[in-house]
């Protein structure tokens, strides 16, 4: 299932190809981003002036609305990433070892107890 987010005057999503974007709430997309550098993208989520994205091989961000992403972690302690939640104060994944939270951006991730 696409998952999808707004990002100002426009709407991301989540395909097979990669991340495309439409600026005729939903009725046109066209490809944003399309690479396999990056994995497989899972969940999309808009962070401060970033949008943070969870993929097979990571947590990757970028500042561009997707144009190009970059690698904020891979580690395989937390398990493997779901999905990602802004908090407020920190950052929250659920991955397949359980609740992780950050206070740096995904930098770095610590087990909720």
């Amino acid at each position: 299932m696409p998952q999808m987010i707004n990002l100002g005057s426009e709407m991301l999503r989540i395909t097979p190809r990669g991340v495309e974007y439409s600026t005729s709430s939903g009725r046109i997309w066209s490809i944003r981003y399309m690479g396999t550098s990056c994995g497989t993208f899972v969940d999309l989520l808009p962070y401060g002036t970033e949008i943070l994205a969870v993929t097979s091989k990571g947590i990757y961000y970028s500042s561009n609305a997707g144009r190009s992403w970059s690698l904020r972690y891979m580690g395989t302690s937390c398990g493997t990433f779901q999905n990602l939640m802004d908090g407020g104060k920190e950052l929250l994944a659920n991955t397949d070892k359980g609740l992780y939270y950050s206070t740096n951006g995904g930098r770095t991730w610590v087990k909720r107890r």
